[in-house]
Parts: C-alpha cells; sequence; structure tokens
C-alpha cells in the first residue's frame, strides 16, 4: 500500500508497479479532487530519470509541457550582479533527444501527468480513505481509514505529508526547527500581451518591497514569485491574495494583479524524521512525511521521488534489511540536503557579517565577476548531494 497521492505518493506507486507488485495507493481527498497549487516547481533532471525507468516515455511527457528557462540573473538592491544565458541542451547519442536539466511547471501539473501515468499502470486508487489507524505486526500491516475500511497489506510507503497520520501513528517523531518570520509564494498566470522574459531571476533587498528578497521563476503558462518576509512582518500585509494584488505591481509591473492563481505562506522548516521505518521495517516513510525543506534549492519533491523509487526498491526485495538500509541511506541523503537547506538559509536570512560579505560582493561584482557568481548561488545552498543519497544529488 501507499498512502498520500501526491508527486511522490504517486512516484512510489508507479515504481512498484513497475517492478510488477499489485498497489493500493489510499488518498485522503475524494476523487476529482482541485488542488489550487503547490510550492515544487522544478523537476530535475536526475528525477526525470527516475521516472522514466518507471514509466518510459514519462519524462518526455512532462519536460514537453514544462518550461526549461536558460537565463539566471541576480540583482542587489536593483541593480544586476550576475547574469548567465546558458545554451541548449545537446541531443544524446542515437539522435535520442537528452533530457533537460530541469523543467518547471506548477505542481499540479506534475500531479496530473503522475496520476495519468499510474492509472495507466493499474494502479488500484482509494479515495476519500483518510487514515487513521496503523497496525504493524509481524506477518505485515493494516490500515483503518477514518469511514471504517481497512486495508492490510505487506508493506506500507507513507507519502502523506508533513501532518503524516501514517507517521503519527507510528510515533515517529520530527527533528529539527525552523527560521523566524516566513516567505509567501505566489503563482501568476500569464498576462497575455505583457509576457515577462523567461528567467530566473533572484534580487536581494528589492528596493520595490522595503528591501526584502524576491525570487521569480518562470513556468509554462506564468510565473511563481517568493517573497521573504521579516520577522516581524504581519502575514495579512503581504501573504492574503489582497496584500499581494497591492505589491505585485512593485515586483514586475502593471497587467498582472488580475491574474494570480495561488497564493501561500510558509515557514523555512528543517525537520528530519528519527527514523524512516518502524521496529518491524514494514512501514517506510517518504517525502514530507520524512524530511521538510524550504522550497528554495528544489529538494523537497525531488529528494522525495529519490525516496520514493529507493522505497519501492526496497519493497521488491522483501526483506527487512532491505528496509533498512533504504532508511539508513534515506535519511542520509535528508540530513544532507538539510544542512544544505541551513546553509542557503545564512544567505537569505543573513546575520551581520554575511550581510557585509553580500554588499562588497556586490560592489566587487562589476570588475571580479566569480563575486557575482558567489551572490548568485549562495540562496540555494550546495548543489551537490551526499554520496550515499539513492537518488545522486537528492
Amino acid at each position: 500500500m501507499v498512502v498520500g497521492a501526491g508527486p511522490v505518493g504517486l512516484t512510489a506507486a508507479l515504481g512498484l508497479r513497475a517492478r510488477g507488485l499489485p498497489v493500493t495507493l489510499l488518498e485522503a481527498a475524494p476523487e476529482g479532487r482541485r488542488r489550487e497549487g503547490g510550492r515544487a516547481l522544478f523537476v530535475h533532471r536526475e528525477t526525470l530519470r527516475l521516472l522514466d525507468g518507471m514509466r518510459p516515455g514519462l519524462a518526455a511527457e512532462i519536460s514537453s509541457f514544462g518550461q526549461t528557462w536558460r537565463t539566471s540573473r541576480t540583482l542587489y538592491r536593483g541593480r544586476e550582479v550576475y547574469a548567465r544565458t546558458f545554451p541548449p541542451s545537446v541531443r544524446q547519442a542515437g539522435d535520442r533527444p537528452g533530457l533537460p536539466p530541469f523543467t518547471s511547471l506548477r505542481q499540479v501539473d506534475t500531479e496530473r501527468f503522475l496520476l495519468a501515468a499510474c492509472e495507466a499502470a493499474g494502479v488500484r486508487i482509494e479515495w476519500g480513505a483518510r487514515v487513521a489507524g496503523v497496525r504493524v505486526s509481524a506477518a505485515g500491516v493494516a490500515v483503518t481509514a477514518e469511514d471504517g475500511r481497512d486495508w492490510s497489506g505487506d508493506r506500507v510507503v507513507a507519502a502523506d505529508g508533513a501532518r503524516s497520520a501514517v507517521r503519527r501513528e507510528l510515533g515517529i517523531p520530527m527533528e529539527g526547527g525552523h527560521a523566524p518570520g516566513f516567505h509567501v509564494v505566489v503563482d501568476v498566470a500569464e498576462t497575455p500581451g505583457a509576457e515577462l522574459p523567461v528567467e530566473r531571476v533572484f534580487h536581494y533587498e528589492h528596493p520595490g518591497v522595503g528591501g526584502r528578497s524576491v525570487m521569480r521563476v518562470p513556468f509554462t503558462g506564468g510565473f511563481q514569485l517568493d517573497l521573504q518576509c521579516r520577522d516581524d512582518d504581519a502575514p495579512e500585509s503581504y501573504g492574503t491574495e489582497e496584500a499581494v494584488r497591492d505589491w505585485l505591481p512593485r515586483l514586475v509591473g502593471d497587467g498582472h494583479a488580475d491574474r494570480v492563481l495561488w497564493v501561500s505562506t510558509y515557514r523555512f522548516l528543517r525537520k528530519v524524521a528519527a527514523s524512516f521505518t518502524d521496529p518491524a521495517r514494514r512501514v517506510l516513510l517518504v517525502g514530507e512525511a520524512a524530511h521538510l525543506f524550504p522550497p528554495f534549492g528544489a529538494r523537497g519533491m525531488n529528494s522525495g521521488v529519490a525516496d520514493a523509487a529507493a522505497a519501492a526498491e526496497a519493497v521488491a526485495a522483501g526483506t527487512p534489511e532491505a528496509v533498512e538500509a533504504f532508511a539508513v541511506t534515506r535519511r542520509e541523503a535528508a540530513l544532507f540536503n538539510s544542512a544544505a537547506a541551513g546553509e542557503a538559509l545564512e544567505h537569505l536570512r543573513p546575520r551581520r557579517t554575511v550581510r557585509a560579505k553580500q554588499r562588497v560582493a556586490a560592489a566587487l561584482a562589476p570588475v571580479v565577476p566569480r563575486c557575482g557568481a558567489w551572490l548568485e548561488r549562495a540562496p540555494y545552498g550546495p548543489r551537490h548531494g551526499s554520496p550515499a543519497s539513492a537518488g545522486g544529488t537528492y
């Protein structure tokens, strides 16, 4: 069984079906659910490769729909300090189109492709199945829903998110914390005739919003903004749809305020489950049921897909030792990602020393290009994963 039909749960179900295993996917939402938005925007090349290994052709479907931008720009207090345009992706051997380094699309669209792939692969989906109880024994796992339905199986992959009912039932704690303050994330549809350049732009201390930092990332059909608020900012001043319509024109110009698709706020969380499995090695935690990272660095969904792929492999192996190896390896990867997010946080919410370094680097960037490159890289943390991580970078 897989619990949770977000992108990670759908991937886990797809991975299990690719290995010929029968899968029941339990989802709390009703059939035909309508999601307004989600923070996961980037699907990286490693993730596309994993998905294509489960369902050949799926990576091409996703990347053909998604947006791959080639220009990155970084500004400091309104002045550009870094800009680079990368060449188009080259084709692989055998005239087969190579996968892009990433593709950018809304989470709702990624889920749409994954759900269709799961349905085509024969995944059984039980909608409206909100988990209320989990019972583990030497023989397997039994899951009960709030409406009284129950299921039993050999193992459970728990992909039911940050408030995971499965993790709660097992009594596995989350370890870590969060930074002060909050961010606002906004999806905005393209405005015909006023389309913005297809480029990723990060602003340190944007003058249009009182020196708060902002990132803009394109996706197919629009763009996403991430506004970093201060510790003493009130959510209603920046994080409501009405507030967004007020400050949005100061960042992207007129004509977009009535094109807002979704608004959400989040805290810079860094938490990792104390264990990714139970003592009987019957339950495997993946995605946000196992770890919570901020959107910066695109570690959340991408690491979750790597978790799901590793979990499917462990379940297919069918031994407690394989599950234990999954739990150790993926937790090590999660701890690395948590530390990398911490490094990013040092630049997003800098102390006095780091802020001074940023100011000096911005001043030197026109004559010392590596200073601009450092300002460009710093907000996302390290981009290379631990050697033990099952998915490579993530």
